[in-house]
């Protein structure tokens, strides 16, 4: 075998098939469905997935909580395993405050300053079996947040 062939050969092993997206992308785009359709299936109605908003800010999934008549922003994180630990103990600082402005952007949107709302963190690990965890209120608004 030469040398083009054996490296065709490599790159076609290596490359994913009707795939254009990073293996990490893929398996988050995976869980956020997996998290859609688990929070569907427990009385919530997704209102969108994958909200960014112009200034900063990003929600995965906006959803309305129809048992607590609450709005509710999650944010998903999947995971292939938890050796290196639990997908919610990603959510840093950093994060939350990212969450917090697209969420705020979008209680802007509503002009509904009364509305009730919460901060849920939904933790998908992919791979045999799929297991996927629930944390409703994971976090509040910082007491010295400035909206």
């Amino acid at each position: 075998m030469g040398l083009v062939q054996f490296t065709e050969e490599v790159s076609r092993l290596w490359r994913r098939p009707n795939s254009g997206e990073a293996p990490h992308i893929e398996l988050g785009q995976r869980g956020e469905a997996l998290a859609a359709k688990f929070l569907r299936s427990h009385g919530h109605r997704v209102l969108y997935k994958n909200f960014r908003a112009p200034h900063g800010g990003e929600v995965d999934i906006v959803c309305r909580d129809k048992k607590h008549s609450e709005l509710v922003f999650v944010e998903v994180k999947t995971r292939s395993s938890e050796a290196f630990g639990a997908p919610a103990e990603a959510v840093d600082q950093k994060k939350r405050r990212l969450i917090i402005r697209g969420a705020m952007q979008w209680l802007r949107m509503l002009d509904k300053p009364e509305i009730t709302y919460r901060f849920d963190i939904v933790e998908v690990l992919i791979g045999p079996p799929v297991e996927i965890r629930h944390i409703e209120n994971a976090f509040p608004i910082p007491s010295n947040y400035i909206r």
